[in-house]
């Protein structure tokens, strides 16, 4: 196993930084996102960080937003601070950034990056970034990453519409909820998250990750139909097969294992919209944390 875990958020997500001892004073530790999969590994006894992220350029002082958090103890400069609803290959130079700084800072010579969303797009444009210079990646694991493509990205691109949600009233509100998101705050994320954008961007993604072993998780609570696939089943804002990475070529991602967890959602975001426990979220349930733990020892 690697010096440290490194736990990336993704799009939109604010994530204040942390380390193993220190997290934020008041709310959520590392936020809505990572708070629980932090204290996993800090209970499993592991070096752990979160990277941090905010919507737009800046710096995490604090999330005044749902379930958020304040009184964080260290607040680290805006080149180091993933813009979380920028573009991709841009959070990819800040979190290659981060991950020097930890490699100084914290004597971190490798690293296992596991995450969420887009979060593993900024992971797989930060391990380029690195180009082999320390940290080294070993291993990245995505929970819920839109390999290819996400229903957002896709319904701003105009390629998923409110047919293909076949009125399934919970599609339907999350397809409209999705485009007005985009519209009021991604300044190149929503964009940049859409099948069409991906194939070509993958294509260029060819070696990166020849030397890092991945495992993909996905999620398809959603599954009111079957057809198209590029939808259908999804978690609420992946679907399945993006998030298991089933159609991204060999040569972009050479050693992966994938993971199917049905009956689970996105985040708790969309668990306590919809109803549902919060362990139903793939950030949040111990039995994916199993899964990550497996994957980390590969």
């Amino acid at each position: 196993m690697a010096d440290a875990v490194v736990l990336v958020s993704g799009g939109a997500a604010v994530t204040p930084f942390t380390d193993t001892d220190r997290g934020a004073g008041s709310g959520l530790a590392a936020g809505n996102t990572l708070t629980a999969l932090r204290e996993h590994h800090r209970a499993a006894g592991r070096q752990v960080f979160t990277a941090p992220a905010r919507i737009g350029a800046g710096t995490v002082e604090a999330d005044a937003g749902w379930q958020g958090f304040g009184d964080v103890p260290v607040v680290l400069p805006a080149e180091l601070t993933i813009n979380a609803v920028g573009a991709v290959d841009h959070a990819g130079v800040a979190l290659a950034a981060f991950l020097r700084w930890l490699s100084v800072e914290y004597a971190v010579s490798s690293v296992d990056l596991v995450a969420h969303s887009m979060g593993g797009l900024f992971s797989r444009a930060a391990i380029r970034e690195l180009a082999g210079a320390a940290p080294r990646v070993d291993h990245l694991v995505t929970l819920g990453t839109p390999w290819d493509g996400a229903v957002l990205g896709d319904a701003v691109a105009g390629d998923i519409t409110d047919a293909d949600a076949h009125g399934d009233p919970a599609t339907t509100t999350i397809l409209d909820q999705a485009r007005a998101y985009a519209a009021a705050n991604s300044q190149g994320a929503a964009e940049q998250v859409s099948r069409r954008f991906l194939r070509t961007w993958n294509e260029a993604q060819a070696g990166v990750l020849d030397d890092v072993a991945v495992t993909a998780i996905g999620a398809g609570y959603f599954a009111a139909a079957t057809e198209p696939a590029q939808l259908w089943p999804h978690d609420g804002l992946v679907s399945l097969r993006s998030g298991r990475a089933d159609d991204v070529p060999a040569a972009v991602v050479p050693r992966i294992d994938r993971h199917s967890f049905p009956d689970h959602v996105h985040s708790i975001f969309f668990a306590d919209g919809f109803g549902l426990p919060w362990e139903r979220a793939l950030t949040w349930d111990p039995q994916v944390f199993d899964v990550v733990d497996a994957a980390l020892r590969r």
